[in-house]
């Protein structure tokens, strides 16, 4: 996705590469994968501006923010539910004498 110049050993980014790589990252960091961000990338030069990007990057985002909403809601039931098994046991060791714990 980046095509840095080379000279010799050395790799020299350009501030469009800089830029895309930016994307990437961030692309990256909300959990799209490598060939979504190579897609999105590409339709920046269909000639409209941009928007044909725009509007994929907003259809790609929303899947993603839904997911990780799903996720969340997954998580937060699970945590919820761990709480409550861990403070079951603590009761369940509070009925218990102390000499028979440690056994």
């Amino acid at each position: 996705m980046l095509f840095p110049i080379r000279d010799g050993q050395k790799r020299l980014f350009t501030r469009r590469d800089r830029a895309r790589l930016k994307l990437i990252l961030r692309g990256k960091r909300f959990g799209f994968s490598l060939e979504e961000i190579r897609q999105l990338l590409e339709l920046y030069h269909v000639g409209d501006q941009q928007e044909t990007q725009l509007k994929r990057t907003l259809e790609v985002a929303q899947t993603r923010l839904e997911d990780l909403e799903q996720r969340r809601t997954e998580l937060d039931a699970a945590i919820s539910e761990m709480k409550s098994q861990m403070d079951l046991v603590r009761d369940m060791l509070g009925d218990v004498p102390e000499d028979d714990r440690d056994a």
